[in-house]
């Protein structure tokens, strides 16, 4: 992997995508969209530079500058989809914690593992 190593850590609850000002200023600051892909038991999250391209939207979370991706729909064709039941859908406390690293030859964030993680 190159890049520049950890960085500050984003979780999935309920299908949705969390993670700081922070780690949004670092490595999709202007940006409003991402794309989210499957490599294996990988997961990439690569910055679009147009929006008109596609992908999820980054929306804005709080007034800290936090930020927030639905993506339900990806993470249940991958079978990620960390509330599988209905019962489960509607429990804000289960999460998955990862800390994805940036790699420069692949232009994206990578969170290694996390659909291994998922299962």
């Amino acid at each position: 992997m190159s890049g520049n190593g950890s960085c500050a850590s984003m979780s999935l609850r309920r299908g949705n995508l969390y993670f700081d000002a922070a780690l949004h200023e670092r490595y999709f600051r202007k940006l409003e969209t991402v794309i989210l892909l499957r490599d294996a038991e990988d997961l990439l999250i690569m910055p679009v530079a147009h929006a008109a391209a596609g992908g999820y939207l980054i929306k804005l979370r709080n007034s800290a500058g936090d930020r927030v991706i639905d993506a339900a729909d990806f993470f249940r064709r991958n079978s990620a989809d960390n509330a599988a039941s209905p019962a489960a859908a509607m429990d804000d406390t289960l999460e998955t914690r990862f800390e994805p690293r940036w790699s420069s030859r692949r232009a994206a964030l990578i969170a290694e593992g996390f659909f291994a993680n998922c299962k």
